[in-house]
């Protein structure tokens, strides 16, 4: 049976001005010079990050705990223990450039939640637990969303620990390294380790909130968006291996130039995936050569594949060509095509949007369901359990960049919805009563 909006909603217990202030002492963690962030994934500031969203869960009571591929929880109990709990937050980690709002606003929003259901003397039927999933952005370690992918069993652990980054740090070692670093954190301030739990576990729910890193909400002045679903998504590593020989005697026959042979590539499935609709997105954002002198042909060139498309036969149809059209323009050069994800389109549970909807209209908050171009750890959550996401406006569409804007008032819109939402969802005794 679906649930319908609280009678009596926490959402007036919401704070904009806490929100903001919140988001805000976040932003210093990683700062650049242009007001953006740099927060890579079990970096430093990572430790710092989520040493702050301890301090303020245990001000709130919550129980801080991580699981073994980094991911942070904050509980707050409910009066069954027994019930599997309503989980919800996004990502604390960044763009190299990325902007104040990108992953960290549903970490926040979900605190926020959380305390104004403390503030209205709001005890909930099950636990909900605040959780910041390890690795989304995929910027320092690829692929991105590896948190969340491990919590759901849809990719092994051990399949993202031998990972290494830019400078041949693996995931294993950035794990133990945050894990000290987070506990050396809190020590001084008289704040126990944070707690190791097993990974995964039953979730009876899951509510993403998120800045929507698209145009539409504020092209027509909305303030909350409900996604529909996500579009498919689907990542390589390619490695080109060539030689390295002088710019100025080796001539054209004798060249394996690594870097030429990329490019070839490149172009080719730029071609090849074009679209007068603009549907298909094609992407090569990153792009590394060997050994990268002025005056030497380049032995080794690595580059990156981002494919994206909402129908999941159109990408997997353009996917299937990706090995056949490197291997056609690699010249005399060998090249290694590895899959790092293959994320197929998904729609969220039907009850779910209808639930953001009634919450909202409790609210007098105009709506618009819309789907989502950008990948979320959502994804792996929705085969766990029914899930939704809450897109507010960021201007001009501009994420992933240090000019990322969300405007406080939309926050705050964003945040009501979510906690009248997690509000009905753990009042809720049993899964059945969620969908």
């Amino acid at each position: 049976m679906p649930l319908n909006a609280p009678d009596q909603p926490v959402s007036r217990h919401v704070s904009q001005q806490r929100l903001q202030a919140r988001l805000d002492t976040l932003a210093r963690f990683g700062a650049t010079a242009k007001g953006g962030v740099d927060r890579q994934a079990l970096s430093r500031e990572d430790a710092l990050a989520q040493a702050q969203m301890v301090r303020w869960g245990h001000e709130l009571g919550l129980k801080a705990s991580r699981d073994p591929a980094g991911n942070l929880f904050l509980r707050f109990e409910g009066l069954d223990d027994g019930l599997p709990p309503v989980l919800s937050g996004s990502h604390l980690d960044s763009q190299p450039t990325g902007g104040r709002f990108d992953g960290v606003f549903g970490v926040v929003a979900a605190l926020e939640a959380v305390q104004a259901m403390v503030e209205a003397g709001h005890r909930p039927v099950r636990a909900i637990e605040v959780v910041a999933w390890m690795n989304e952005e995929g910027s320092r370690f690829a692929p991105g969303m590896m948190g969340s992918a491990a919590f759901s069993g849809a990719r092994e652990l051990d399949e993202f620990l031998p990972v290494r980054d830019g400078a041949g740090i693996r995931v294993d070692e950035a794990l133990a390294a945050t894990r000290s670093g987070l506990d050396e954190l809190l020590a001084p301030e008289g704040l126990s380790p944070v707690v190791l739990r097993p990974l995964g576990g039953p979730v009876a729910a899951y509510v993403e909130a998120h800045i929507e890193q698209g145009p539409v909400l504020e092209r027509v002045g909305l303030s909350v968006g409900i996604v529909s679903g996500i579009q498919g998504k689907h990542t390589w590593r390619i490695e080109v291996l060539g030689e390295a020989a002088h710019a100025g005697t080796s001539t054209r026959a004798e060249r394996k130039d690594a870097l030429m042979a990329a490019l070839a590539m490149v172009q080719a499935m730029a071609q090849v995936f074009h679209d007068e609709d603009d549907v298909t997105k094609f992407t090569v954002g990153r792009f590394e050569v060997e050994p990268n002198a002025p005056s030497v042909v380049a032995s080794r060139a690595v580059f990156s594949i981002d494919l994206r498309h909402p129908d999941t036969d159109r990408l997997n149809a353009m996917s299937q060509q990706v090995q056949r059209l490197c291997t056609e323009h690699r010249g005399p050069c060998e090249v290694v095509v590895q899959r790092l994800s293959a994320a197929d389109s998904l729609s969220f549970s039907a009850d779910m949007r209808q639930l953001a909807q009634d919450c909202a209209q409790a609210q007098d908050i105009a709506t618009l369901e819309l789907p989502s171009a950008a990948g979320h750890d959502a994804r792996y959550l929705n085969p766990l359990a029914p899930s939704a996401m809450l897109f507010v406006p960021c201007h001009l569409g501009i994420t992933h960049n240090e000019a990322e804007y969300a405007s406080p008032h939309d926050l705050w819109l964003g945040t009501r919805v979510l906690a009248d939402m997690l509000q009905a969802l753990t009042t809720a005794s049993s899964p059945e009563s969620v969908t």
